[in-house]
Formats: structure tokens, sequence, C-alpha cells
């Protein structure tokens, strides 16, 4: 599944870069996407996979501490580039006549610097406000990663009060994130909702069902993650709830995307049939076909 992680988002990314039909703003929002994907698979499953092996489980200090960063960092930007699609989709079915000019190359480019640079300054406040504590109960993390939670039952102390401040700050950009993009779905049906035939209503909502499908995955498990309780029970269903959004959510994003976008599909068969034209080009020249045995 790691594989078909990195080999899904890689395809996207290849893709829209070499298809000059999909150098707009959607498939711009979601390459950025599917790096962060990227990035986000890196910096959590290999050491998982590793930490499989026998031996092999333990992680430094430093190295916990940058697992985290990157985690967190990747997660907010993930968010923001959400956020960011949803405005994308709002001005195109609200606002189309004004839509090459509201959403310029230039606009397109800030919009993704500013989720990353967003998501790297609340990765790095999260991971400050963790790693100030002083650890002392013990050198074992109940995790398959450096996640905040059991980080913070090593803590000697202020572990309630971090774990306070972490909640607050994480549920806070995150529901203001959604209700950015319930607010641009609320302007999106009622517009939906005044075309006259049923099916411009279905072909403009298709338009949009990728990124609603991923916005509810996305949400629905981080939702669950930080509003869940502190029973023993409720940590253990956490590190499933985990391990879903850590390994499945960036196995769907790619599929759901490649799925319900046309112009994706049609742009991946055409770079397969040209890669098969060029092996077939490189293998016949050589090929032990060749007249070489006198036949005529």
């Amino acid at each position: 599944m790691h594989v078909a992680t990195l080999a899904g988002n890689t395809m996207i990314m290849v893709v829209i870069g070499a298809d000059r039909g999909l150098h707009t703003p959607m498939y711009l929002f979601l390459g950025a996407l599917s790096f962060s994907e990227l990035c986000y698979t890196f910096s959590i499953t290999p050491k998982m996979l590793a930490g499989l092996v026998p031996g092999t489980r333990a992680i430094s200090f430093l190295g916990c501490a940058a697992q985290t960063h990157f985690s967190f960092t990747f997660g907010f930007t993930h968010s923001f580039l959400l956020t960011a699609m949803g405005y994308d989709r709002y001005v195109a079915i609200c606002h189309p006549l004004r839509y090459n000019t509201l959403m310029t190359s230039r606009v397109c480019i800030q919009l993704v610097a500013a989720s990353w640079l967003g998501g790297g300054l609340l990765g790095l406040l999260v991971t400050c406000v963790v790693f100030q504590l002083p650890f002392c109960r013990s050198h074992q993390i109940d995790h398959f990663f450096c996640h905040v939670p059991p980080l913070l039952q090593l803590a000697c102390a202020a572990g309630e009060v971090v774990a306070a401040v972490v909640n607050v700050l994480c549920t806070t950009a995150l529901l203001g994130c959604f209700l950015l993009i319930l607010l641009s779905y609320a302007f999106i049906l009622a517009r939906i909702l005044q075309m006259p035939s049923a099916e411009g209503r279905r072909k403009t909502f298709s338009t949009c069902a990728s990124h609603v499908a991923v916005v509810v995955v996305h949400y629905g498990c981080a939702s669950v993650i930080y509003l869940q309780g502190r029973s023993p029970r409720a940590a253990a269903a956490g590190a499933l709830i985990d391990v879903s959004y850590t390994v499945f959510t960036p196995f769907l994003s790619p599929i759901i995307f490649s799925l319900r976008s046309k112009d994706l599909k049609n742009a991946l068969w055409k770079s397969l049939r040209k890669s098969l034209t060029i092996r077939n080009a490189n293998f016949w020249p050589g090929s032990s076909f060749s007249n070489r045995s006198g036949y005529r």
C-alpha cells in the first residue's frame, strides 16, 4: 500500500507537469496536494515499517522531534490546500466569467505558498511547545510514531497544559479551514440550485465530487483524532484511527481524484500510450526479427 501511495501521487504530479492541458489552477492545487501527501507519507511510514523489524524501533530525540514537526507541517498544509481548492471551485462555479481574472497563476502560486508557509509555522509551533517539556517517566512511546498524546504521557510536568494548547491550536486551524470549505460549498449549492436543467446541475456538481470526497475522508479522520476521549479504550481506538489517517488517506486521495477527473484520466492514458509507443520504437530496430536468415 505504501508503494501504491507513492506511485499514485507521483503519477498525478508527473502527468500534471507533462500535460499542458492540465496547467490550470485546479490541477496546480491537485499537484501541490499530491506532493504534500508524498511528504506526509515519507515523514511517518518508512520509520513505521522499519519498526516492524525487531531491534530497529529506536528513534533519537531529534529524530522524534523532526518526525513530529514534519507530520504536523504536512497535515496542516493538506488542510490549507483543500481550503484553497474549495475556493477555486467557488470562483469557477459562482463567478465563471471572472475566473481567469481572479484565479491567475500568481494568485494560485501565492495560495500554495501560503499553505506551505502556514503549515510549516504551525508545525514548528506545535513541535516547540511539546519538546520544551522535560521527559522523565519513560523512554518508550506507546505508539507507532512520535505523536503528541503518547509523548505528553512521558512528560514530568505541564503535560495537560501543553495538551490543551495543542488541541486548541489544531482544532482552531482544522475547524477554520472546514468552515471556509463549508461556506464555499454553501454558495456553490445555492448557485447549482438556481440552474434550470438537471443535467447542468449534475455536471456542475460532478466537478466538485472528488474534492468533497477527499474533504470528508480527511476531516472525518482528523475530527475523530482530536475529539476522542482519554480512556484506554479511546487511546487504542485512536491508534487505529491514526493508522487509517496516516496510511489510507494518502492512498485513497489519488484514486479518488483519478477516477473522478476525466481530464486527468485522459492525460494518464495519453502518457501511457506515448510511453508504450516509444518503447516499441526502441525495441523493433534492434530486435531479432531483422532479415539475416536469407529469406526474401
